[in-house]
């Protein structure tokens, strides 16, 4: 038999793009209207940018409903000079797609994900489950482990949770978190909000608890997943807390406060 030379799935293009194919079937609707049903997507990673994005086949994309974008953005999209605005339902979404000015990628259509943008689709989905704000990396892991660590949390000097069976979640290139369960915090002490968040691996976290004893200390900085995704179904109803702004102590030993993306935005 004859061997062959592997094929790197992970692929660069002279303009700096990574990419490569994905098995998974991807779905993207606007309303009831499906404007991308695909079975052959890439992954695409822009520089800069930590989070990949899907590009579709055109043929796989509902290129009657793209129209050339009426004024298209400058210097974004990683160089494309190709934007389209989408027209469905009765409503126009400038800049919803674009395409990558890479000749492996000229065949292919991608479309804006980030929330709040007014821009893009609205629900997306790999296989049958609805994924959020981005798609998952298949370089990127997430593992929530039960385990028997003591975990101190404090705020000002002030122990808000205490707990000896936390569930630890491990994400690439993220702190280790520490869900804990809800009768080792003291909610007394917080005061729940209406903010909620998505993610693509853990799924919505609709529950979050701001601090009541003043001071720096910025809002939101506690959340709960209810009904977290089944890969991580064992942090279901705990609450974890933003290591950069509280104390963590860990088996006796303190933590140091981490720098992460989320950082800037933890600022009262």
């Amino acid at each position: 038999m004859t061997s062959h030379p592997a094929v790197p799935l992970l692929r660069t293009t002279p303009e700096g793009l990574l990419w490569e194919p994905s098995e998974r079937w991807v779905r993207g609707r606007r309303g009831d209207v499906t404007v991308v049903d695909s079975r052959h997507p890439v992954l695409v990673w822009e520089p800069r940018l930590p989070v990949p994005q899907y590009a579709f086949p055109r043929a796989d994309v509902r290129t009657d409903l793209l129209r050339p974008a009426q004024d298209p953005p400058r210097g974004a999209r990683a160089g494309a000079t190709v934007h389209y605005d989408l027209e469905a339902g009765g409503e126009t979404r400038p800049n919803a797609a674009w395409v990558f000015p890479a000749d492996d990628l000229a065949g292919h259509i991608a479309f804006a994900w980030f929330p709040g943008t007014g821009a893009g689709l609205d629900h997306w989905y790999e296989e049958e489950e609805e994924i959020f704000v981005h798609p998952r990396d298949p370089h990127k892991r997430v593992d929530a482990l039960p385990s028997s660590r003591h975990v101190r949390v404090e705020i000002d000097g002030t122990v808000v949770a205490d707990t000896r069976a936390p569930v630890l979640l491990f994400e690439t290139s993220l702190p280790t978190r520490y869900y804990v369960p809800r009768e080792d915090v003291r909610l007394d002490l917080f005061e729940a909000t209406s903010h909620r968040t998505r993610c693509p691996y853990k799924g919505t976290a609709d529950q979050y608890w701001s601090w009541r004893g003043g001071g720096a200390v910025p809002p939101n900085l506690v959340w709960s997943y209810p009904d977290p995704l089944p890969a991580v179904a064992a942090i279901r109803g705990r609450l974890a807390f933003f290591d950069e702004v509280v104390d963590v102590t860990v088996d006796g030993e303190r933590r140091e406060r981490p720098v992460t993306p989320f950082s800037a935005g933890l600022r009262v």
